[in-house]
């Protein structure tokens, strides 16, 4: 390579990672939410649902790190038993009157040799109670939408917490303490 070709390649390939910054993402309501499971009396396992989740992502490839802040309407739950739910949104379980949002805040994310997320930790905010929680990827991947024409990353991860470390005490211990999320998110670039 001559040098002045060689110069001109050094000073754009410095340039363009010089512009290189975290690329904004927004949640895709249709293809964003969070499910729960509980032991229910040692016998079967309760389920249920919130969302569609709203939220933001800021993800930088080439330094490896995001941010991702989750919002999630605690009066939107969804057992698909509305006696159920109606409980569950009493004050001593969800208490979605005086805490109608929980929140997911985190900024340290796990990338594989690949550029792929393998784990976000953060603070979940639960009844106005904040705790550090990890999720884990069950899979993760990024790709160019056929319908919006922009990038689209989203994934599937999964969580477990106590939900007495919230106060939610209420049925223990015939309803279990041990929470198992699973979190299916979508984001569009923005």
């Amino acid at each position: 390579m001559k040098p002045a070709a060689a110069l001109l390649f050094t000073l754009a390939a410095a340039s363009g990672a010089a512009t290189a910054a975290p690329q904004d993402f927004r949640l895709d309501p249709t293809h964003s939410f969070v499910h729960f499971e509980l032991l229910h009396f040692g016998a079967s396992t309760l389920r249920g649902r919130f969302g569609p989740l709203e939220g933001t992502l800021s993800f930088d490839r080439a330094e490896r790190r995001g941010r991702v802040q989750v919002v999630v309407d605690t009066p939107k739950v969804s057992t698909g038993l509305a006696v159920l739910d109606a409980r569950l949104r009493e004050a001593d379980m969800l208490s979605v009157e005086a805490h109608p949002q929980a929140f997911f805040v985190a900024e340290r994310f796990d990338i594989d040799a690949q550029g792929q997320v393998t784990a976000v930790r953060g603070e979940f905010t639960l009844r106005g109670v904040g705790q550090p929680l990890e999720l884990k990827a069950q899979r993760f991947r990024c790709y160019t939408s056929p319908l919006f024409k922009r990038e689209v990353c989203g994934g599937d991860f999964e969580a477990r917490f106590n939900r007495s470390a919230f106060g939610i005490t209420h049925s223990l211990p015939f309803v279990g303490d041990s929470v198992r999320l699973l979190v299916q998110v979508e984001a569009i670039a923005q």
